[in-house]
């Protein structure tokens, strides 16, 4: 059974995504602010959670970054279409994805869905048993950790799925929308700010100087790269 903690100030809003989500799979918490919202969080093993930006006491951006230093707990942000800019600082400061208002309720089950695979992709013990090693970055998959000079990184599911996709062909150029397809398991149209962000995040994490990057390189107007120890 999976935890998922659903936090909007309009409880009518959390109410609809409740009905949603009712299924025997799935235990729903409610919060209606953002210090609600971290102090279930705390108590309870959560494993996904429903965000909203605009709330009283603490806003959904403010409650991502507290959630982001404590836990890689996916996080999608519940955004209106006028929210543009804070659907891209949201995914800045570490949330995962985001639903635009008005909810599709076939839309905000496939985008949980999606994220809980790749969550408990990243804790499994059972996948494939590859261990990559280029430079000074280690993947080891059946671990699912990242070391840089032997020093553990933590990743999101989304960064941790870019990277192991990257890692797998070094030197093979991807798109945005076939990274955005392999990670996020949805059509990539339209995704390349989305995958660029969490490119910065991932060289934040593993590169020594992230605005000239040894290891993730951009192939401008076709996409990204993992290389061999700066070679292009």
């Amino acid at each position: 059974m999976y935890n998922i903690l659903i936090c909007d100030d309009d409880h009518d809003i959390v109410a609809a995504l409740k009905i949603y989500l009712s299924c025997p799979e799935y235990r729903l918490f409610s919060a209606y602010t953002g210090k609600e919202a971290l102090r279930i969080a705390e108590q309870e093993n959560i494993h996904l959670i429903l965000m909203d930006i605009m709330m009283p006491e603490l806003d959904g951006l403010s409650a991502t970054v507290r959630l982001r230093s404590q836990s890689n707990v996916p996080i999608i942000l519940l955004t209106a279409k006028s929210e543009t800019g804070d659907k891209v600082m949201g995914l800045n400061v570490g949330a995962d994805d985001y639903i635009t208002k008005p909810f599709e309720p076939m839309e905000v089950l496939a985008r949980v869905r999606s994220q809980l695979r790749r969550y408990t992709s990243l804790g499994s013990q059972t996948q494939s048993s590859d261990v990559i090693t280029i430079g000074a970055v280690t993947l080891d998959n059946p671990a699912r950790t990242v070391t840089v000079d032997g020093e553990k990184v933590s990743l999101t599911p989304s960064e941790y799925g870019i990277l192991r996709l990257l890692m797998k062909d070094p030197g093979t150029v991807y798109p945005s929308a076939k990274i955005y397809e392999a990670v996020w398991n949805e059509p990539g149209f339209g995704a390349e700010s989305t995958v660029a962000v969490h490119i910065r995040h991932l060289r934040e994490k593993i590169e020594i100087n992230p605005s000239d990057p040894r290891y993730i390189k951009v192939v401008w107007g076709h996409g990204y790269k993992f290389v061999k120890d700066g070679r292009a």
